[in-house]
């Protein structure tokens, strides 16, 4: 009996001796850290030639090994309660800060990291753990180039994985200094007696997600002021500026790794989360400041082709490629447009609350008061260059909450058709104007813009450009009998296409829909006449394609030089666009060379042949014209070297003419139907 006794003494005695033995070895190697201090004098040894590294590495075994050897889970051990009850972080976070001995702040960085990552017992909940870790966050990210770069970022990424496992834990890594000295005496009171075993907060005293009980509601939730700079900046440091710090590194690594970790961290699944993300942080305050900032330092004007010649840029890839033509601010410009492509992709991959909030805030800063201004600037610099940048932007744009921000604000809210008599008192009307231009560039960087507007999957883009204006066909004449057929149409010299005084008058409403082509048995007859009227429009002696091996509208569209041509081209390019959407009013008015006009009213077809009629009446002062008109297509095809003719401008603008009627001939054909009616309208009112 007494035996048995005696040996279940010893196992006991046994199982607790490595416990005994781990704590005082943990402690041992804490004071032999303290001790470096008090005992050396050599204030330039680094601190990796010292034994703190390898103390701080025994120091993070012992806390995993003891983990591994506690039976109960959620306890914590001896020795990790001796690191929160002896406030070890908060020492070694000041003795990072001092930087002594040198090289000791990339020591404390990688511990924190290490013991948060391997640790498994929950510990940023702790008062004596977040809270080193908010001071630790302020040490770095703020000055770039730190030495501490590589560490810091991985201090950050363990901090976003952590806040992804568990979205509560957002509070209490964002709270920076500004709010815990507002809070102090309420924080005070959440630390237990001293050498309690426990550290951590109580339930009643934890930071709030909006949304969780005791915390306020998400939907009307307003920006706590403790959390804005008197100037209107974004505060103390935090995760989040130091992230943004770290996306600032000339090192591609550290930058792409703390944009990574960005990204985790407004993706979080929680909405209360993302509530408190958007409305207690700098987080789209801070994004959006850093997209304002690398606009300003780009150079006040580009040329467009030269914006242009960097489509593509990748917030992954985003330094200018090496083989394009090198231009002043290439890569200034580089880095702007990779960051507003992040900010494109933040938006898309963030949790709704906070892509709508940073949507918001890119528009607000970016658009309206970046940007606006300079394309009301009267210097014609101003608009060239901030026109280009906008299509840019435009064509890197790929999320829907940033693309609705980037409609609204091109085209506003208004659902009022235009009228004649309005003044162009908003940014549509002022970039429509710019169409117009007396400066070629600036009518062709503006077609463009458009061009690339009406490319976006958005629905109150041809709406509010073309739809609201076709609304109740206005265009189309009352009370004039319909054509038997076609023929009876086709007397142009009556038609009101010629009539002068169009533009002072106004429009009328029809009681009647238009006549809709006669078609033959198999349905085909009215395409047939519509492409036919099209490809009829240029006469026979300025078409040249017909003797050329034809290849293609765009074969000579990339070769094209000049800026009359190209702006020709440009002008054709978005009609061609826009009489491809799929809308009977835009079939109609487009497509459709045989509606009866209102007064005043011009259709496409219209307008093609005024055009060519005035054409027709140039060429014949042209000697050699067809020679000549022949010699500029092989021109504009490559197929014979350049040079400058009389009349060239002219010319061009045949050639252009002419692909530009195949076109919509081309276009009239797909889209209409081959069996009729071919238009499915409802009466003008």
């Amino acid at each position: 009996m007494l035996s048995r006794l005696g040996a279940l003494l010893q196992e006991a005695v046994g199982a607790w001796e490595p416990s005994i033995d781990l704590l005082e070895a943990f402690v041992e190697h804490w004071k032999g850290i303290t001790h470096y201090y008090i005992e050396s004098t050599d204030e330039n040894t680094p601190a990796k030639k010292t034994d703190i590294p390898w103390r701080l590495k025994q120091m993070l075994d012992i806390l995993v090994y003891e983990e591994k050897q506690q039976g109960a889970a959620g306890e914590a051990g001896p020795c990790l309660e001796y690191l929160l009850q002896h406030k070890i972080l908060e020492t070694l976070c000041t003795l990072g800060k001092a930087e002594y001995p040198p090289g000791m702040r990339q020591q404390v960085f990688q511990f924190f990291s290490k013991v948060l990552a391997q640790v498994q017992h929950p510990l940023l909940h702790y008062l004596n753990v977040h809270r080193p870790v908010q001071k630790l966050l302020r040490l770095g990210g703020t000055v770039p180039g730190s030495l501490t770069e590589k560490e810091e970022v991985q201090f950050t990424t363990v901090l976003c994985s952590k806040i992804q496992q568990d979205p509560a834990l957002l509070t209490y890594i964002l709270e920076g200094k500004k709010i815990i000295g507002k809070k102090k005496t309420s924080r005070e009171s959440t630390t237990l007696p001293k050498e309690a075993a426990s550290h951590k907060e109580p339930p009643d005293r934890e930071p709030k997600l909006d949304g969780e009980p005791g915390g306020a509601q998400a939907s009307n939730t307003q920006l706590p002021a403790e959390t804005k700079d008197p100037d209107g900046g974004i505060g103390e440091s935090n995760l989040i500026t130091s992230l943004i710090g770290l996306c600032k590194s000339k090192k591609s690594r550290v930058a792409l790794k703390a944009q990574e970790n960005l990204l985790l961290l407004v993706s979080v699944a929680s909405q209360a989360a993302a509530t408190y993300l958007v409305q207690s942080s700098p987080c789209c305050l801070a994004i959006t400041e850093h997209l304002c900032q690398l606009y300003q330092s780009m150079p006040a004007f580009f040329d467009p082709a030269d914006i242009a010649a960097l489509e593509g840029i990748s917030w992954r890839l985003p330094s200018a490629p090496s083989d394009e033509a090198s231009f002043p601010g290439k890569e200034a410009l580089a880095a702007f447009l990779g960051w507003f492509d992040y900010c494109d992709h933040l938006i898309m991959e963030a949790h709704t609350v906070v892509a709508d909030a940073l949507a918001k805030a890119v528009a607000e800063k970016l658009l309206v008061e970046t940007l606006q201004p300079q394309l009301l600037h009267v210097c014609e610099q101003s608009i060239l260059t901030s026109t280009a940048l906008l299509t840019a932007l435009l064509r890197q744009l790929r999320s829907p909450a940033l693309l609705r921000e980037a409609v609204t604000f091109l085209l506003g809210t208004e659902r009022q058709p235009e009228a004649p008599e309005d003044s162009p008192h908003t940014l549509c009307a002022h970039l429509i104007g710019h169409c117009d231009h007396l400066s070629d560039e600036i009518s062709i960087v503006s077609l463009r813009l458009f061009e690339e507007l009406l490319q976006k999957p958005h629905e109150w883009i041809i709406r509010s450009l073309i739809l609201h204006n076709l609304e109740g066909r206005p265009y189309v004449a009352r009370g004039l009998p319909e054509p038997e057929n076609y023929e009876d149409t086709l007397d142009l010299e009556e038609d009101p296409y010629f009539t002068d005084g169009f533009l002072d008058s106004g429009f009328q409403p029809s009681s009647k829909p238009p006549p809709v082509p006669t078609t033959n048995s198999d349905g085909k007859t009215a395409v047939t006449e519509i492409v036919n009227s099209f490809l009829c429009l240029v006469p026979e002696e300025a078409k040249t394609s017909a003797f050329l091996e034809e290849t293609g509208y765009d074969t000579y569209v990339h070769d094209a030089y000049g800026l009359p041509y190209s702006l020709n081209l440009q002008v054709t390019s978005v009609l061609s666009r826009l009489a491809l959407f799929p809308h009977p009013h835009i079939h109609e008015y487009l497509l459709d060379p045989y509606i009866n006009l209102a007064p005043g009213c011009r259709s496409l077809f219209s307008v093609l042949v005024r055009v060519i009629g005035d054409l027709m009446q140039r060429i014949q002062r042209v000697p050699q014209f067809p020679g000549k008109l022949l010699l500029v297509r092989k021109q504009l095809m490559g197929q014979v070297p350049g040079e400058q003719l009389d009349h060239q401008t002219l010319l061009q603008g045949v050639v252009v003419l002419e692909e530009f009627c195949k076109e919509l001939a081309a276009i009239a054909f797909v889209k209409f139907p081959p069996h009729g009616p071919h238009l499915n309208l409802s009466p003008p009112p």
